[in-house]
C-alpha cells in the first residue's frame, strides 16, 4: 500500500468516531497493538529526543524500504508513535522524506494535544525523517 493511501485510510478510520474521548481510545488501542520492543533495543541511543514521555525508535532497511519498530511509556504516546509507523513502515526514503503526516490535522488531532505531546510526535517525525535521509545516502551509495 502506498503512503497516500495509508494516511487516507487513517483518516477514514477517525471519521468514524464522534468525539475526541472515543479517538483517544483509539489512538490507545492502536498504540497496544505494536509488536513489543525487543529490551535490546530499549536503549539510550533509541531514544527520541524531545519527547516528554520516553519513545523508542529503531529503523532497518528491507530492499528499498523501511521499517520501523517504536514503544513508549505513555499510552496516548504510544498510540501516536504506532500511527506514525504505520504511516512510514513499509516505504521507500523518497516517500518519508516527501509526506508529511497530514492526518494530525486532518482528523483533528493537532488541536487535542498538549504542547508537549506535540513536540514530542514532531521529534518522532523528524527522527523518522532522519532514518530516512540515511538510508537513502546508503541506498544511492551501494
Amino acid at each position: 500500500m502506498n503512503i497516500e493511501d495509508v494516511q487516507e485510510r487513517i483518516i477514514k478510520e477517525f471519521e468514524l468516531f464522534d468525539d475526541w474521548t472515543e479517538r483517544y481510545k483509539y489512538i490507545i488501542k492502536h498504540g497496544n497493538k505494536l509488536e513489543p520492543l525487543p529490551e535490546e533495543d530499549r536503549v539510550e541511543s533509541n531514544l527520541v529526543k524531545g519527547c516528554q514521555s520516553q519513545v523508542w525508535l529503531t529503523a532497518s532497511l528491507n530492499g528499498d524500504t523501511i521499517q520501523f519498530k517504536a514503544d513508549s511509556d505513555a499510552a496516548i504516546t504510544k498510540g501516536l508513535v504506532s500511527l506514525v509507523v504505520r504511516l512510514y513502515t513499509n516505504q521507500s526514503p523518497d516517500d518519508i522524506l516527501r509526506v508529511n503526516p497530514d492526518f494530525i490535522g486532518k482528523i483533528g488531532m493537532a488541536q487535542h494535544l498538549s504542547p508537549t505531546r506535540a513536540n514530542g510526535l514532531a521529534s518522532m517525525v523528524k527522527q523518522m525523517k532522519i532514518y530516512a535521509m540515511a538510508y537513502k545516502s546508503k541506498l544511492k551509495n551501494s
